[in-house]
């Protein structure tokens, strides 16, 4: 297959102001695109408004596909000819079903897919309802499959991805900066378990009671990172963008080396499924 560029955004929301997040992101899309014109940019979790908003999702929340967060991304994406994958709040038919999510943009503009984060963590479920299966989506690109934020400790999701026939994961994530560790062995881990390549696109910045680690990263089937957000030990507010050229045969490489999946022995996993 021929080679695509792919960038992480790291960006630094401001609470609760959908505007300038968007406003943010879309000058993003135009540096990034201008500069290296990149196939697929993937943005963090929660991008276009933050975190801590509690109730006030409720009001900020959208339906797939449409709404003003969908159609600002879209736009861009067919101005530039790219994919994007950005996290925002959603809703279901339902107006108080509420989803930390992310959206999947074709470089048409025309909305691919969606997931809604299954692990949430605390207080998110306060606010959020948890997604309940994890999909792939068929792109120019490969198969691409979506995990958000703490979605990421969880080995079974990234592997249940692979076994869909996720090529490459992108994860939009809010990792906090007191678990700097977690993160990087996380990301390491998801992918050299798998043989994918991981876009780990990680915010920045502080809100009322967290900060933010950023270090956000692509990393490729072997773990090895092939581009990375540098962490800001001073105010946590570095923004900007990491990208890197990925070859998605090196993903069928790397598991006919490894032996990743035909290696497996699923009649002796029964306790990963089993609820304690």
């Amino acid at each position: 297959m021929p080679e695509f560029t792919v960038a992480v955004a790291q960006t630094r929301p401001i609470l609760g102001d959908i505007a300038a997040n968007l406003s943010q992101m879309a000058a993003t899309v135009e540096q990034i695109c201008r500069e290296q014109r990149p196939d697929l940019i993937v943005f963090p979790e929660l991008a276009t408004t933050g975190v801590e908003n509690g109730a006030g999702f409720n009001a900020m929340a959208e339906r797939l596909p449409g709404g003003h967060q969908f159609n600002i991304l879209a736009r861009k994406a067919a101005d530039f000819n790219t994919h994007i994958v950005f996290g925002l709040p959603t809703k279901a038919r339902v107006e108080t079903t509420i989803y930390n999510a992310a959206a999947v943009i074709g470089p048409d503009g025309n909305f691919i897919g969606e997931y809604r984060k299954i692990h949430l963590l605390g207080e998110e479920k306060l606010s959020f309802r948890p997604g309940y299966r994890f999909s792939v989506f068929d792109t120019a690109l490969g198969v691409v499959g979506v995990m958000i934020g703490w979605d990421l400790a969880f080995p079974e999701a990234a592997r249940a991805l692979t076994l869909l026939g996720a090529e490459i994961i992108c994860l939009p994530a809010a990792y906090e900066a007191d678990y700097g560790r977690e993160w990087r062995a996380f990301t390491t881990a998801r992918a050299a378990e798998n043989g994918v390549f991981l876009l780990a696109a990680n915010r920045v910045g502080e809100e009322p009671s967290r900060s933010f680690l950023g270090d956000s990263a692509i990393l490729g089937p072997d773990g090895m990172p092939l581009a990375r957000m540098e962490v800001d030990e001073g105010d946590g507010m570095t923004t900007g963008y990491a990208f890197a050229r990925i070859d998605t045969d090196d993903v069928r490489r790397y598991r006919e080396r490894r032996q990743l999946i035909m290696a497996r022995s699923p009649a002796a996993y029964g306790p990963i499924v089993k609820k304690y």
